[in-house]
């Protein structure tokens, strides 16, 4: 039988590593740019790390790791035979895979805080894991690219964060629009409609919006016990129009009774206002149907979308001011962003957005005719290695038609070659593999050719 891998999860090759590699790399010189250091984590937390934190939808989604040995010791047979197994999960699984980078994050802040100097700026890239159902753009597996300032209160990080989003994206040429809201804001819209007990229940509702559209939406916020006066109360705000400035007037007329609704307005309009002054180059939009559905987000929430490929948001974040003090550490405000590394993937994929450069592995390939030529080829393939041109040299003396054909295979732009004539005279021969000329050339030479 073939062997295969799980729904959900994807083989990269060379090619397509070479493209992740330009993403990650690109992603990186950017964080370190504004001075983010980067850490990493366990792929497992211990699951009490981990559940409680996403909100119910997210706890369904945790991969759980059964405990090594014999998991099934002391566990009532009984148990087996009901409908739900749910509540046998914390006995028979201690740890679980990680869902995202952000409380793994929050673990380490608290379990290394006297080695922290606050604020820290972190990066961070790695797989997650969510048991999902496998679709276009969504996998099982994949990698998050996160940064992160905890110990700061100050919107300055917020406007750095979009910054970061934005200069990523161009060095990508890569159109996207920055959305942008704010839970405070998300809490004040449901108390001025009397349904402060049911934030979440909305949050994660309109969070659906596009995916599931309206009426899906005001179904299931009626599945969850809001009144029809309720849900008429949201329509308009969810169906908001015009400019960032316009959207921002009109939601602090409606949240004048909410002091956290104000607050999320202000923080906002701080926002907006700076990046306005800082010439970003993508579309920055205040959108009140942006929720996020996750838990721990207090404070201003973030989304990118790219403009030129129908898929899920690519980017994402906000502020998590509760987060550490889940893990008994209160006090502590952080704010950070997601590159979904997977999903930018696809989307650079279909807009053929890679630099041409990256696509080439090898630059010069040594041809192999024997063991004197080999060894004679080997000198040059040492220099011109030191001197940054990737380069190899065929292993076998094979025929000169199957060395030519792996080079193209392999589209390796230039090959050297060296018989007798050409060790008694110490030169090569380059071919360019594109045009088909060919030159003689000294073995110092073959350093120029980048």
């Amino acid at each position: 039988m073939k062997p295969s891998i799980p729904k959900g999860t994807r083989d990269f090759g060379p090619a397509e590593m070479a493209r992740r590699n330009y993403i990650l790399d690109t992603i990186r010189s950017v964080y370190m740019l504004y001075g983010f250091q980067q850490i990493e984590t366990p792929a497992m937390e211990n699951l009490s790390t981990l559940m409680g934190k996403y909100g119910e939808e997210g706890d369904k989604l945790l991969f759980k790791i059964l405990n090594s040995g014999d998991f099934m010791k002391g566990i009532d047979t009984g148990n087996l035979q009901e409908t739900s197994l749910g509540h046998l999960a914390a006995q028979l699984c201690e740890k679980g895979l990680r869902y995202d980078l952000t409380v793994p994050f929050a673990r380490y802040v608290v379990q290394h805080r006297e080695e922290l100097q606050l604020p820290f700026r972190r990066f961070q890239v790695q797989p997650v894991w969510r048991a999902d159902r496998p679709q276009k753009g969504r996998y099982r597996e994949f990698f998050q690219f996160d940064g992160d300032v905890v110990g700061s209160d100050s919107l300055l990080n917020e406007v750095e964060l979009m910054q970061i989003v934005d200069e990523v994206f161009s060095r990508f040429g890569v159109r996207v629009c920055i959305k942008i809201n704010n839970r405070k804001i998300l809490t004040g819209i449901s108390e001025v409609i009397g349904a402060a007990d049911k934030i979440v229940d909305i949050t994660v509702a309109i969070d659906k919006l596009d995916k599931i559209g309206l009426d899906n939406v005001n179904a299931e916020l009626r599945e969850d016990g809001l009144t029809e006066e309720q849900i008429a109360a949201l329509q308009p705000i969810i169906a908001l129009e015009g400019t960032n400035e316009e959207k921002l007037a009109t939601i602090a007329g409606v949240l004048g009774s909410s002091e956290t609704g104000c607050k999320g307005v202000e923080e906002t309009r701080f926002i907006l206002n700076t990046l306005k002054g800082l010439n970003m180059r993508n579309c920055v939009e205040l959108d009140l149907t942006l929720a996020r559905g996750l838990n721990y987000y207090t404070g201003a929430i973030f989304e990118v979308k790219a403009l030129d490929v129908q898929i899920g948001s690519i980017t994402g974040g906000g502020r998590y001011d509760n987060l550490t003090g889940i893990f008994g550490m209160p006090g502590i405000s952080g704010v950070g962003i997601s590159f979904g590394i997977d999903r930018i993937f696809d989307v650079l994929n279909q807009l053929d957005a890679y630099p041409q450069a990256i696509t080439t592995a090898t630059q010069l390939l040594f041809v192999n005719f024997g063991e004197a030529e080999a060894a004679y080829a080997m000198k040059a393939l040492a220099a011109v290695r030191q001197a940054g041109i990737r380069a190899e040299i065929y292993p076998d003396a094979a025929k000169m038609k199957k060395q030519m054909q792996y080079a193209n295979a392999r589209q390796i732009p230039y090959v050297a070659l060296a018989g007798e004539s050409e060790i008694a005279a110490g030169t090569f021969t380059l071919k360019d593999m594109k045009t088909g000329e060919q030159r003689t050339v000294k073995p110092n030479e073959l350093t120029n050719l980048c």
